[in-house]
């Protein structure tokens, strides 16, 4: 907020504005109207009129186009093909819909079970949302995971390398190691880390 204010007060016609999700540190509705009315302050200053690029996952300032004449909405393009998706690297004119973080916490390695638990509570989410933001998920099925005793291991990614580490680490047997056996193995394991 320190940054945005501080934006606010030096405009001038030379500046160039760039925001990268403003007023995600607070609630959705603070977030959104502070984001709102930043985007208004600017395209109303008759000063400067700024050139700004605003990226953010708040969906209702796609609406701002229709009001404001000199905003114009862009997304990066993206192909769902058979659930998934694929990032197209493509900026296209209008503002997007959605949001795949679910999708994009999957491609990162995420766990599979906390994957398909984000997809369960978000259709909830979406199901239950009356318009107050105070809707919740139901915590069922969270107890069902906390009570099943299911740990979550970096081990269940399909990596070659992540399955060799898994493999040395599980055969070693650590109380009988040396301390100074205990480094030589660890050193081994960084050099499987490192591709030597």
């Amino acid at each position: 907020m320190n940054e945005a204010a501080s934006i606010l007060n030096n405009l001038s016609a030379r500046s160039l504005v760039l925001f990268d999700e403003l007023g995600r540190g607070t609630s959705t509705y603070d977030g959104i109207s502070i984001a709102w009315a930043i985007v208004e302050h600017i395209h109303e200053n008759p000063k400067t009129h700024a050139r700004t690029l605003f990226a953010t996952h708040y969906h209702e300032l796609n609406e701002m186009e229709k009001m404001l004449p000199r905003v114009k909405n862009f997304n990066v393009s993206v192909k769902e093909v058979s659930g998934k998706v694929i990032f197209m690297r493509k900026l296209v004119p209008g503002g997007s819909e959605h949001s795949f973080g679910i999708h994009v916490a999957k491609i990162a390695g995420m766990a599979p079970n906390v994957v398909k638990r984000a997809e369960q509570v978000l259709k909830e989410l979406e199901a239950n949302n009356s318009g107050d933001g105070i809707s919740r998920p139901k915590t069922e099925s969270i107890q069902t995971v906390s009570k099943s005793g299911m740990q979550l291991s970096f081990f269940q990614l399909d990596d070659p390398v992540l399955c060799q580490i898994r493999d040395e680490i599980l055969n070693l047997d650590i109380n009988s190691l040396t301390p100074l056996e205990a480094l030589n193995k660890l050193n081994e394991i960084k050099k499987i880390v490192k591709g030597k």
